[in-house]
């Protein structure tokens, strides 16, 4: 993934962030190991620690993934919860969600984590809200798909999070015309035109929504 923010500035701001939990420092080793060409995938230190701030921030306590990948992310979301709390996370890849599991198991995490496999679109028919927290991580051109499914499933002070929002800067490309780079421009348009909300787009790795009710 081509770096949007100077490499040494990422660097220096890993260095002054909370350390990982070794939970996840071992899923990001393995993940790179076994799927290294797509380790890019990986939410990685930063965003984690972001991700598990805003769920620690707002108290949440029903948290809502779409794509897990191998499991970095619902870990740090998880991480954050009550004893109580619930993460729901889903995934098309069995592949991905292997390793995920066995990572996901071995944490003191395990049974605050729920996984559903199979295409989102269906699982998230199937789901009852409110959720506190929700963060869209999956196929770029279903993004908007996702976006109008949770809405209405959002608490009433949730979040919404949209990862690859800026998509390696291809978003100010205007002749971009493969179908993730229109869906993530078109979502973004759609989403600050949207007047129930309110989004701050934050330049964090790929680019994170921030999304709130008004």
């Amino acid at each position: 993934m081509p770096q949007i923010v100077d490499p040494d500035i990422e660097r220096y701001a890993a260095e002054h962030t909370s350390p990982e939990p070794p939970e996840l420092e071992a899923v990001a080793a393995e993940t790179q190991e076994q799927f290294a060409g797509r380790a890019g995938m990986l939410t990685g230190h930063l965003e984690g620690a972001f991700l598990r701030a805003v769920v620690a921030m707002t108290g949440a306590r029903r948290v809502l993934e779409i794509g897990m990948f191998t499991g970095y992310s619902a870990m740090a979301m998880a991480s954050a919860l009550p004893d109580d709390g619930r993460l729901v996370t889903l995934e098309v890849s069995e592949e991905h969600a292997a390793l995920a599991r066995r990572h996901i198991e071995a944490s003191p995490w395990a049974d605050r984590i729920e996984v559903l496999m199979g295409p989102a679109i269906e699982s998230l028919a199937r789901l009852d809200g409110p959720f506190d927290v929700v963060f869209i991580d999956a196929d770029k051109t279903n993004y908007r798909n996702y976006y109008d499914a949770v809405l209405p499933k959002l608490s009433k002070r949730g979040v919404i999070l949209i990862d690859n929002v800026l998509w390696s800067g291809r978003v100010l490309d205007a002749s971009a015309t493969d179908d993730d780079t229109r869906a993530i421009v078109e979502l973004n348009d759609v989403i600050v035109a949207d007047d129930r909300v309110e989004v701050v787009l934050l330049p964090i790795r790929d680019g994170v929504s921030l999304i709130r009710r008004r």
